[in-house]
């Protein structure tokens, strides 16, 4: 249904509880449906219908119930969900969690609305996630590459440099020349983050390629849960219907979950682990799952959403539930930031599950997925042997894993290491590879073809 509403209104306001507001004598309401509040004082909020028993809805107000009274309220059901115009009006925008302009402009319109709870990928009409999506972060593009139509978290700790990370990534990525945007989705920002967020990605939203949504830490709550689903029917719409190549950046996930959870408590839902709503699981999911590419449509929706681990536990709902339902992690680290490596990304820990679908030949470069499993076994190598110079001290170690310790430096400092405004092409990344690698034995370089580094060797020597 994309018609206009049709508005039943009621003034029975029974109760407000937290964010929610609680109506009674309600007939025909159903759940997701969207709702006008029209308040005493002429005001106008907004919310969508949580529960439905009997004559009873219960409401989320979207803008909060600060200011509220039962007295004089009038509620308005619309007949359906919430829905909001898509379309290319979306890009070169600043909208708050909303989708509310915050950029001075007119409100965004579009010839077609959708309905932001959207509607999940149909898995026989899927096309497995192909080709990559270059972000031109080595330690990312080189190790981890990011496969159009996935959806891949980065899994980060409070103090590290994770939203420099998640806008260098929004600012630079690439679908190879075909048709490309982002649509970034900040929830729970401060005010100093959501202006390093607007300046970072101000050329990509000046030419016309970004979507911007920020949720501020003050903010109601209630916002925050709506934020990234509205990111996601922008981004469904300019992928699918516009053929577009759409990366959605969604930051911090962790803030997101933390909305949900008050909003649980609101409701008087009996609580799951760490007070966390026992259905974080599927509430994930649906927008987790919302990436993904479609057979005969040449546009492709890719998620890349972060979040924080509370006292740095992987374990935590939050993430573990996320590792669950992704398609691998890119996972940052505090040793590596002590390094003063930027992005300081855990190589060993880290994961993209579709890597081989999106790299090696006929997707990026013959040697790439070769030179990504030797780095790795390397690091894997060379932190056993740190291990070892801790216990026994690098005078006691032999030249081999000598070599391995200069090669562990040399892949901090020339391979992962770049400036927050650098955009590495995929050669540049590669040819480092191979450059951090050689200083390593040939005989230590198992997992390089002969032919590969006969051909490398003699490229240097020309």
């Amino acid at each position: 249904m994309t018609g206009d509403p049709r508005w039943i209104e009621y003034s029975g306001v029974r109760e407000l509880r937290g964010p929610l507001l609680v109506v009674d004598g309600v007939a025909d309401v159903g759940w997701d449906e969207f709702v006008r509040i029209k308040l005493s004082s002429g005001d106008t909020r907004h919310g969508v219908v949580l529960e439905v028993d009997g004559d009873l809805a219960v409401i989320q107000v979207l803008e909060g119930t600060t200011g509220m009274n039962s007295a004089g309220t009038q509620v308005e059901f619309a007949g359906r969900p919430l829905h909001i115009p898509v379309g290319p009006g979306w890009l070169g925008r600043v909208c708050n969690g909303r989708g509310e302009p915050i950029d001075g402009g007119p409100p965004v319109s579009g010839q077609q609305q959708m309905p932001v709870s959207g509607y999940p990928l149909n898995p026989v009409h899927r096309d497995p996630p192909e080709e990559p999506v270059l972000t031109g972060v080595s330690a990312i593009d080189g190790l981890t590459t990011l496969v159009r139509g996935q959806s891949f978290p980065v899994f980060s700790l409070a103090g590290l440099a994770h939203l420099a990370l998640a806008c260098q990534v929004a600012a630079n990525a690439t679908a190879g020349g075909e048709p490309f945007c982002v649509v970034f989705a900040g929830m729970g920002l401060t005010h100093a983050d959501a202006a390093f967020v607007r300046d970072a990605l101000e050329e990509r939203s000046a030419a016309g390629e970004l979507v911007l949504l920020l949720n501020t830490a003050d903010d109601p709550v209630i916002e925050r849960v709506l934020t990234p689903r509205l990111a996601l029917t922008i981004a469904e719409h300019l992928g699918f219907e516009g053929g577009r190549h759409v990366l959605v950046v969604l930051t911090d996930m962790t803030a997101y979950a933390e909305a949900l959870r008050e909003v649980s408590a609101a409701r008087g839902e009996i609580p799951a682990r760490r007070a966390y709503p026992g259905y974080l699981y599927s509430d994930l999911a649906s927008i987790y799952e919302r990436c993904g590419r479609i057979k005969g449509v040449p546009g492709s929706v890719t998620v890349l959403p972060l979040l924080t681990m509370p006292g740095g536990d992987i374990t935590h709902p939050v993430p573990d539930l996320t590792g669950y339902i992704t398609e691998g992690q890119i996972v940052l680290s505090h040793e590596m930031h002590a390094r003063g490596v930027y992005p300081p990304v855990d190589a060993l820990s880290s994961l993209s599950r579709l890597m081989r679908n999106g790299a090696g030949p006929d997707r990026t470069r013959d040697d790439h997925l070769a030179l990504s499993a030797q780095l790795l076994a390397a690091l894997s190598r060379a932190r056993q042997v740190r291990e070892l110079a801790d216990l026994i001290g690098t005078g006691a170690l032999s030249e081999t894993d000598r070599s391995y310790l200069d090669f562990d430096e040399a892949y901090g400092r020339e391979f992962v290491d770049q400036r927050r405004d650098d955009a590495r092409g995929l050669d540049d990344t590669l040819e480092r590879a191979w450059q951090v690698l050689l200083r390593l034995p040939r005989r230590e370089l198992v997992m390089l073809p002969s032919t590969m580094l006969d051909a490398h060797a003699r490229g240097i020597a020309r």
